[in-house]
């Protein structure tokens, strides 16, 4: 591991912080790239791994050699009910712009546009701001009364943390939670639900439920998530594995390599 590097984007989040330090115990390099490019000297990189966001990761990727992992965009919309306690469709941002009820709307793996309450599908960005084509996660309205932070390494929590506690901030490491055994058992029924081998799952506990009602929040990216109050080893460990050469990957995981924006593929291209 020790040849490994560890890019971070320009403004370096808590996360990549924690990261870094993690990384140097491991007498690993880190290096911050200061623009959206990847200077010649770093390009294809031996052994890189990235912590950033979706933009950012997109514009250097390539340019590093890297592959990333990510759930399938449609993937909470497959889940059943059992595990999600509530009604999802994957569809597009035209056509939740003509629904006209109350639904929660989140692009499925960028920030394209705020991930929130939509009063109805008119109050969603658009077509000059979000292309019509846009895919989205469109799902009845739930509250969670808990949600945790699950970072998963082949099907196994390697580290989790408490985040929320009925909306508000809530920062507690999964080890020191009381409910930790709920949460690791509800977590152990997603692991063969065709996710990458490294990824982040976020859960929570329903609130106005009779008895104590578990269902999936999210997934999220492993290289482009906040830690809270995960290990940082652990987190590390699960971002090596997630954004590495792309060479690495078998035929199992490559199904779930980020697709890069054709433009930056050109870009890295003519740059070599």
């Amino acid at each position: 591991m020790n040849t490994r590097t560890l890019f971070l984007s320009p403004r370096v989040t808590a996360t990549g912080h924690a990261l870094a330090d993690a990384a140097r115990g491991r007498a690993m390099g880190v290096e911050v790239l200061r623009e959206w490019r990847v200077p010649e000297e770093w390009r294809a990189a031996e052994g890189a791994t990235l912590y950033a966001g979706p933009l950012f990761a997109d514009a250097v990727a390539a340019g590093l050699g890297l592959g990333l992992l990510e759930a399938a965009p449609d993937w909470l919309a497959r889940l059943p009910h059992e595990l999600t306690r509530r009604e999802i469709e994957f569809s597009t941002v035209a056509e939740a712009r003509q629904l006209r009820r109350p639904v929660f709307v989140k692009p499925p793996n960028d920030k394209s546009f705020p991930a929130r309450v939509y009063p109805d599908g008119s109050r969603l960005p658009g077509p000059d701001a979000v292309d019509d084509g846009t895919p989205v996660l469109v799902s009845d309205i739930v509250a969670f009364a808990m949600e945790y932070r699950l970072f998963l390494l082949d099907g196994e929590v390697r580290t989790g943390s408490r985040y929320l506690t009925h909306g508000e901030l809530d920062v507690v490491p999964l080890d020191e939670d009381p409910r930790r055994a709920e949460v690791l058992d509800f977590a152990g029924r997603l692991a063969s639900r065709y996710l990458p081998s490294a990824v982040v799952v976020d859960v929570g506990l329903l609130s106005d439920t009779e008895g104590a009602e578990w269902a999936v929040v999210e997934a999220n990216a492993a290289w482009a998530s906040g830690h809270y109050a995960c290990d940082p080893a652990a987190v590390l460990d699960v971002v090596l594995h997630a954004a590495r050469p792309e060479e690495e990957f078998g035929p199992a995981d490559r199904t779930f390599l980020r697709p890069l924006p054709e433009v930056v593929r050109d870009q890295d291209s003519a740059g070599r």
